[in-house]
């Protein structure tokens, strides 16, 4: 049996830190834990959950900026923000939808610790560009501050950096400070069907290239496409690439229209209107279309020109559907189930291209079995396990969740 804490304050994370320190006691950290199926499963005497760490504790609208306490909700801090016309920009994710039957929600320090950044990456940057500042309680029990409420501290946001998408493995985090922007007025997507892979990532390079500032491009393969909640298009029975703009609505028109005249010899092109534009996203924001299977999922990043490539080398030995976001940069890639989720086969297919895989679902035994995050070369693994003895030099922080040992 697990026992479980959920510490009210700072003091109290640092407290029970410093006690399973002292008795090498190894430690299951998380916020809600709709992420514990993610990685490797840890073993663990203990669990710290900071789902009673909750609030807001500053919002300064002029400044745009924020703070929250980790176990805070995505959706309050989005609500809140909304209601002064901000938003956060990195349009954040929550992987947790993946691996549970019934969604539970996501909390504002996991968004961090997973580096949870949605389809506005290839505009706003991601989920790490826009953390400030953080308190956090090291392996050892030690409280830890770094960064402030301005972009000007390079030395403390190296180490914001380093520990966002860390995930949990070398500190808790106690309070997040986060830089946030204006909402868009207007939203309007602009569409094509069936469109080969190869034609499709031509398409969403060429609209990056564009000066109208476009907030979101994907691909979706006919069998991803047919999951879609918006049942019009799904039962197009085609595949589709939308591209996405967001700006002021004095501005829509002009843009939407030269964008058209841009893309114009990659075919006919429809568009969604802001209603509809903004639930269409809201949708592939949520992942609906990867929600409803069992199958296991990979994320693969690598140079969106080499992205179709890529998939086509897999499904030449397994058969697969693909997404390609981030105009290709990133690929969600389903494949039938298997003893070792075709593990093997992939980080072989994918070496030549440069390219990083995460597992993001399968079953236990398959997560224990397999390299869930992408093996690094040991240098990078030197530097890692260097982070690791710096942060928790007794391992009992999230011990071998991302890696074997660390």
């Amino acid at each position: 049996m697990v026992d479980v804490f959920a510490p009210r304050d700072e003091t109290d994370v640092s407290d029970l830190v410093a006690q399973a320190a002292a008795s090498g006691t190894p430690i299951e950290v998380g916020g809600y834990h709709s992420k514990r199926h993610i990685g490797r499963p840890v073993n663990t005497a203990a669990c710290i959950s900071t789902s009673e760490l909750t609030g807001i504790t500053l919002y300064e609208p002029g400044e745009l900026v924020i703070s929250a306490r980790p176990g805070t909700s995505l959706a309050h801090i989005e609500a809140v923000l909304a209601a002064n016309g901000q938003e956060l920009a990195f349009e954040p994710i929550d992987l947790g939808n993946l691996v549970n039957r019934t969604p539970l929600g996501g909390s504002i320090g996991a968004v961090f610790a997973t580096n949870a950044s949605g389809p506005r990456r290839i505009l706003r940057g991601a989920a790490r560009d826009h953390l400030l500042g953080i308190r956090a309680v090291n392996g050892r029990g030690e409280i830890i501050k770094s960064g402030g409420r301005v972009m000007k501290n390079v030395t403390g946001l190296d180490l914001v950096r380093g520990l966002t998408g860390s995930w949990g493995t070398l500190a808790v985090f106690t309070e997040l400070t986060m830089k946030v922007l204006p909402k868009a007025e207007e939203s309007r997507t602009l569409m094509l069907l069936n469109l080969p892979d190869e034609a499709a990532v031509g398409l969403m390079c060429a609209a990056m290239g564009t000066p109208y500032e476009v907030s979101g491009t994907i691909h979706l393969q006919q069998p991803m496409a047919r999951r879609l909640p918006d049942r019009d298009l799904a039962e197009l029975g085609f595949a589709i690439t939308a591209v996405r703009l967001e700006t002021f609505s004095s501005m829509m028109p002009y843009r939407a229209e030269r964008l058209r005249r841009d893309l114009a010899a990659f075919g006919e092109i429809y568009e969604l209107d802001h209603p509809r534009s903004f639930a269409f996203w809201s949708a592939l924001r949520d992942m609906s279309y990867l929600v409803a299977s069992d199958k296991p999922l990979w994320r693969i990043t690598v140079a969106p020109t080499q992205a179709p490539k890529l998939v086509s080398a897999i499904r030449g030995i397994i058969d697969c559907a693909a997404v390609y976001d981030w105009s290709g940069g990133l690929i969600w890639l389903e494949v039938p189930p298997s003893m070792d989720a075709n593990a093997a086969d992939i980080r072989r297919l994918i070496s030549p291209f440069g390219a990083d895989a995460l597992l993001v679902r399968a079953e236990p035994q398959v997560r224990s079995a397999v390299e869930v995050f992408q093996p690094l070369p040991e240098a990078n693994m030197a530097l890692i396990r260097g982070l690791k003895r710096a942060f928790d030099p007794n391992g009992i922080l999230n011990p071998g969740r991302m890696y074997p040992g660390i």
